[in-house]
């Protein structure tokens, strides 16, 4: 499996990125080298959609197959694209807090943490529907990782499209997101740009 090992912080720099949107909370003193340097069209469509791959980790082949379904999937193609990105079981465990950062989502639902409608989900790019509960399985309920995220997490706004229960560690996505409720920085028309060339 193929593994991102760029250092959060150096990539988000390059991007132009907020750590917080990944759940870090850290800041970079650095400044970007060619911040001040003229960026084409092609470079801005690709800085787009670089952005959109590293914030919910996926790489290219699987990027591709969602934007190949957004196409398909009536209404606008962008706004699909981050409709799908959201839906994705790690994204939806980071947004209900049971995670601290987006990597850790994906690695609490690949070690089988999460059950979706009681069935243990261990496929991180699992896509979620209205009315399904995530919650943590029984055994993993009295782990001190989860108080320990449940602390840190505490302050995180749930989006509007989910509620949670930090009580009972569980969470139900009430519907899907449109595109004014994912708050993620980027501009879906560029990536659509790149992709129809």
């Amino acid at each position: 499996m193929a593994v991102n090992r760029v250092p959060v912080l150096k990539r988000c720099r390059s991007l132009g990125l907020e750590p917080a949107y990944l759940g870090y909370d850290k800041k970079s003193n650095r400044t970007n080298a060619r911040a001040g340097k003229k960026v084409s069209e092609y470079g801005l469509q690709l800085r787009e959609k670089q952005k959109a791959k590293f914030i919910y980790g996926v790489l290219e082949k699987p990027f591709r197959n969602y934007y190949k379904k957004a196409d398909r999937m009536r209404g606008m193609t962008g706004e699909n694209l981050m409709i799908l990105l959201e839906r994705r079981l790690d994204s939806v465990v980071f947004r209900m807090g049971f995670a601290r950062t987006r990597r850790e989502a994906r690695q609490v639902v690949g070690h089988k943490h999460f059950l979706v409608n009681g069935k243990p989900v261990n496929i991180p790019s699992y896509l979620i529907k209205a009315g399904d509960v995530i919650e943590i399985r029984e055994k993993s309920k009295s782990l001190q990782r989860y108080k320990d995220i449940l602390e840190v997490t505490a302050g995180r706004l749930v989006p509007e499209w989910m509620e949670v229960d930090q009580e009972a560690l569980k969470g139900t996505v009430k519907n899907l997101p449109t595109r004014e409720m994912i708050d993620v920085p980027v501009n879906e028309m560029l990536i659509v740009e790149l992709y129809s060339k």
